[in-house]
């Protein structure tokens, strides 16, 4: 009977200096394999990528990121660094490139999307596929909670009640149970470390901020889209279907500027790792297998 490599013998963990921030970022894999690079949500880290990496790492070679105010990442104040979606997209794209990585599958969930989007717009020469997980590209889309959001958007000093929902416990644990019909596959620690996390000293800052700057993302649908539309990226979106945040017309969407996009809707929540890990590695080594690994 075979059995499945272990996260401690194919996994490195790593700090870097980008623009004055320490970046911390996990990687594994032979450097000379093609690369994907994981880029995590909120208010997880590059810890939600543990139990995907070593089912790809025979093959391939992965980075996964923590962006600064995330996880092992340093989180300097706002008024040290700006903490908006260009602002992150900056910062990885810096380290990306201090690690002379210019090629890369991108594998996207939920504020992966607005960061590697960025990147991709400014380098579409470096992207050779996408795996889109709950990263959301399209107002279809977006859950019925982004209505208090977007008022948030209008008036923010008028609305501390999103950011209170936004970086609570309820709130942080329901982004992995919330209409799943197998709670039982998830390990609670998970959401108690990610509330642990948006607990420390200037968090809650720091994520009303990037909150705000949500809006940006919306409104630069239409870009991304288009950019879709011209570089026709091979595609792989495995979307949770019971995720309440980004609903599964926004997995659909991507089928019409992609046409050939391989869409999975797959029995998980927003983060689908938690459920169907062995599922997910399975779509994304087939898809690889076809689009990457002979090019």
């Amino acid at each position: 009977m075979s059995t499945l490599p272990s996260t401690s013998a194919t996994t490195t963990y790593h700090r870097a200096e980008v623009d004055g921030v320490g970046i911390f970022y996990r990687e594994a894999g032979p450097k000379d394999a093609p690369t994907i690079v994981l880029l995590h949500g909120y208010p997880s880290s590059s810890r939600m990528f543990d139990p995907l990496i070593p089912l790809l790492a025979d093959r391939y070679h992965l980075i996964a990121p923590d962006y600064p105010g995330f996880g092992q990442s340093d989180a300097p104040p706002p008024s040290r660094y700006a903490y908006t979606f260009d602002h992150l997209a900056e910062t990885t794209n810096a380290l990306l490139e201090q690690l002379k990585i210019d090629r890369y599958v991108f594998y996207l969930q939920d504020y992966g999307g607005p960061v590697g989007f960025r990147i991709m717009v400014a380098h579409p020469e470096r992207a050779r596929a996408l795996v889109i997980q709950n990263a959301n590209a399209y107002t279809e889309g977006l859950g019925v909670k982004w209505a208090g959001i977007a008022a948030y958007w209008e008036d923010r000093a008028a609305h501390p009640e999103q950011v209170d929902a936004f970086t609570s416990l309820e709130g942080t644990k329901q982004r992995h149970i919330a209409g799943s019909p197998n709670p039982e596959r998830y390990n609670p620690d998970t959401w108690c470390d990610e509330y642990a996390f948006l607990s420390r000293e200037g968090e809650r800052e720091i994520q009303a901020d990037l909150l705000y700057d949500y809006r940006t993302n919306v409104a630069s649908y239409p870009a991304w889209q288009a950019w879709l539309r011209q570089h026709k990226p091979p595609t792989l979106v495995v979307w949770g279907r019971y995720d309440p945040s980004f609903i599964a017309p926004g997995a659909e969407a991507y089928k019409r500027d992609l046409p050939e996009t391989e869409l999975h809707l797959l029995d998980a929540g927003h983060f689908a790792l938690d459920e169907k890990v062995d599922e997910i590695a399975r779509l994304m080594t087939g898809f690889l297998e076809r689009h990457v690994a002979h090019d």
